[in-house]
């Protein structure tokens, strides 16, 4: 039988209620997670879209911050988009003074490169192990990923527009991220993607 992962979704801030039905979509069962004993009960983690540093602080508030990071340093897979991706990066730029990250992916992250809010857009990205067909992918205040370490797997870049060539979506060994925002769209393929992932690492596990 193909195991039915529980992939927690981070319910501090962000496209929660979206993530959880694209995972389902994707085969998996959800659990909104906003307390530390929670990350016990789950086999992945997805880090939504939102704002990254109210994300951090109230990750803080909720002393989330330092188990998330022992988590994902264990080996809990994850997955981020948009502020996720800049959770997962070890390195950010054009941060807030102070801004913190959860860690784990070892990449740069520019915040907000792609703009404002007013500055919005949709592309089509071919995706590394997703289908021949590009995603439609869906960037609101979405950051791109400056440069990686050599254990970095890029899977996006841009494919068109003043920007062409920038990363735009990654993975590192159980860890993934994408600058845009999957949840939004009727295409699940990235949610599969991450679920297979949490799949395999359970097969390891056992």
């Amino acid at each position: 039988m193909t195991a039915v992962p529980t992939i927690g979704v981070l319910a501090l801030q962000g496209d929660v209620r979206e993530h959880s039905r694209a995972l389902e979509g994707a085969g998996a069962r959800t659990l909104k997670v906003r307390r530390p004993e929670e990350l016990e009960q789950i086999d992945g983690l997805v880090i939504p879209g939102g704002e990254s540093t109210a994300m951090w602080k109230l990750a803080r508030a909720f002393d989330l911050l330092e188990p998330l990071r022992k988590s994902i340093e264990a080996g809990l897979p994850a997955y981020g988009s948009c502020a996720g991706m800049i959770m997962l990066a070890d390195r950010i730029q054009d941060g807030m003074p102070g801004q913190e990250t959860v860690g784990g992916i070892d990449m740069t992250v520019r915040r907000n490169a792609f703009g404002r809010q007013v500055d919005s857009f949709e592309a089509e990205v071919p995706l590394t192990g997703m289908g021949d067909t590009p995603y439609h992918a869906v960037f609101i205040r979405a950051p791109w990923v400056e440069g990686v370490g050599d254990g970095v797997e890029v899977l996006g870049r841009a494919d068109g527009g003043p920007n062409v060539g920038r990363i735009v979506a990654v993975r590192q060994g159980r860890l993934m991220a994408t600058s845009f925002h999957p949840e939004l769209t009727g295409d699940f393929r990235v949610h599969h993607y991450f679920a297979d992932l949490v799949r395999r690492a359970m097969d390891q596990e056992d």
